[in-house]
């Protein structure tokens, strides 16, 4: 028989983390605890990727270096936003069947709801910006090779 949690898991609570701070995996430690391989992976590519915007803000868009690095924190976040949807969606039986066993299932509210909607809206931007900053990243650099070889 599943014992219940030593503390109460909320799906509200995961939800508005992996919003504000999941890019740096503190979702993931909420719910899986500090042994969790993948929580400590969170941040240095979040980090590469704010070194990547500072390089920018530095060097201008012309550094190389820099259109590597923006793109992963761009990715992290997308992907923690997606976190926070599917966490805020997840249905109260389940999350609670998963995460609390032996504990009644609670009911959410509103908080989860207005998580998933503003990481729906903030995952939705970052994606574009990824994408467009990649996209146009990467055909000046081939316009600039064409020149170069004069065509």
């Amino acid at each position: 028989m599943n014992q219940p949690p030593k503390h109460y898991k909320s799906k509200t609570l995961a939800t508005w983390i992996a919003l504000l701070g999941g890019s740096l995996g503190l979702h993931r430690f909420y719910l899986r605890g500090f042994a969790d391989p993948w929580s400590w992976l969170h941040g240095a590519p979040t980090l590469l990727g704010l070194y990547g915007v500072q390089r920018v803000r530095e060097f201008g868009q012309d550094d190389q270096l820099a259109w590597v690095l923006v793109p992963l924190l761009g990715i992290m976040l997308a992907g923690t936003m997606l976190s926070a949807i599917v966490y805020g969606l997840t249905p109260d039986e389940k999350w609670d069947a998963h995460h609390n066993p032996g504990v009644e299932p609670h009911g959410t509210g509103w908080g989860a709801v207005i998580g998933v909607i503003i990481a729906l809206l903030i995952g939705a931007g970052v994606l574009m910006a990824t994408v467009a900053f990649s996209g146009q990243r990467y055909f000046e650099h081939q316009a600039e090779q064409a020149r170069a070889l004069g065509r």
